[in-house]
């Protein structure tokens, strides 16, 4: 049985479910795809660390965009950060997709990536950004729903498919930082930061209440 497409119905729940819920679908980008390996969910509201809480451009953006759109900004001004945005479940807000597992076109991102290999090609935020070929231009894109961009698609894989998941801390945040609403394909190679191993966490991370 062939991947399906994300409806817009798979965005339109708890920011928290649907990071958990990412891990394990295939990301594709013009040309290219991988496997979703990381997320970390940031709340629109009550989570200081979220862009909502200090910047107005991303509340208007949670208000006027459908579930699935494309959320990319500039990190320090200089990597492209790509998020999701959930919206219409108990709590709104952004995903931050932030590692993936490589599998097609990965020739194109390894020349984007200065010739990046393995592990090291979409391991990080920007990495992955940068690989794909994902820049400012896109933010606002539909992913979802008959409005789609044709140039992304995320596809629910097979049911043969299956993938552990673990919550862990969130990673370079001041605010927040333990909210343990960072999730992982466990013991999965191509992360960025490992369960456990974020710098400075205090503790072990509890189970998030979703």
């Amino acid at each position: 049985m062939p991947s399906t497409p994300l409806t817009p119905a798979f965005f339109q729940r708890d920011v928290i479910i649907v990071a958990r819920d990412l891990i394990g679908i295939e990301l594709h980008w013009n040309g290219c795809s991988g496997i979703i390996v990381e997320t970390e969910a940031y709340a629109a509201e009550g989570d200081s660390a979220c862009h909502t809480a200090s910047r107005l451009s991303a509340r208007a953006f949670v208000q006027n965009h459908p579930p699935g759109s494309a959320y990319v900004y500039l990190n320090y001004g200089m990597y492209w950060l790509f998020n999701l945005l959930a919206k219409g479940g108990q709590r709104d807000g952004l995903i931050l997709v932030r590692a993936l597992e490589p599998k097609d076109g990965i020739p194109i991102m390894q020349e984007r990536r200065g010739g990046r290999e393995g592990r090291h090609l979409c391991s990080g935020p920007g990495k992955l950004a940068l690989a794909l070929g994902i820049t400012g231009d896109h933010h606002g894109l539909p992913l979802t729903g008959p409005e789609r961009s044709p140039l992304g698609q995320l596809r629910q894989p097979k049911p043969s498919h299956t993938v552990t998941v673990v919550a862990d801390v969130r990673v370079g945040i001041s605010k927040a930082a333990e909210f343990p609403w960072r999730f992982l394909a466990a013991n999965h190679p191509h992360v960025s930061v490992s369960y456990g191993k974020v710098p400075g966490a205090k503790r072990k991370p509890p189970t998030p209440k979703i």
